[in-house]
């Protein structure tokens, strides 16, 4: 699966959010319903915590034919065979990184303007996180910068790129127009009762182009 292929439908679970459910249990469901890759998120979670979830994830993705990625933590995801790690910018620079992973190894970075983007690819990251699009209840959000500032943050860049940050089944077609090559959610798949239904209905929007 190339890069822009593994970024359509970006689905991270939620501990929180998608309760009872396991993480485990949230990602398959995902990806029953279209999800192409699947991140890892959990800042709570302590480091031995942390690296079993991944190890079980990296297992269930690469059985499913899915991407995993891990957020923050290069150490954890490497350790647990994940395909790539996504860095924000208080994480290890992507530069740094790129030195330590093997050939083919994701690295991905997030992206809240022109500027970020443009370092971003700079240091060598193979995707960038967009965001965020709208107001989101999921992260502490610094700044919304509308699918606006999603198109202008696209066009400046050549990397393969996904939107994040309050996507719904409602906006999600929207959000597509700007550009990227894809969308990531919590909520809008982990948040719901079935999870592979939402996550589907999504699907179809991404793959189709259509509402």
């Amino acid at each position: 699966m190339n890069i822009r292929d593994a970024l359509k439908l970006y689905v991270i679970p939620d501990r929180r959010i998608g309760a009872p459910r396991s993480i485990e249990e949230q990602a398959a469901l995902a990806i029953d319903g279209g999800a192409t890759l699947i991140q890892l998120r959990e800042k709570e979670m302590n480091g031995r915590e942390l690296y079993e979830t991944a190890c079980r994830l990296s297992s269930l993705c690469r059985s499913r034919g899915a991407v995993f990625v891990v957020n923050d933590r290069l150490d954890i995801a490497l350790a647990s065979r994940a395909h790539g790690v996504h860095l924000g910018k208080e994480d290890l620079p992507v530069s740094v990184a790129r030195k330590i992973v093997p050939a083919g190894f994701l690295i991905g970075a997030t992206a809240h303007s022109i500027e970020e983007g443009r370092a971003a690819e700079e240091q060598g990251a193979d995707y960038v996180g967009i965001g965020a699009v709208f107001p989101t209840g999921t992260k502490n959000v610094v700044s919304v910068i509308g699918v606006d500032g999603i198109r202008a943050i696209r066009k400046a860049l050549s990397l393969p790129s996904v939107a994040i940050g309050g996507i719904s089944e409602g906006n999600a077609a929207e959000v597509l127009s700007a550009g990227v090559d894809g969308i990531a959610v919590v909520s809008a798949v982990v948040g719901r009762p079935d999870i592979a239904g939402a996550a589907r209905r999504l699907a179809e929007t991404v793959f189709s182009g259509k509402p």
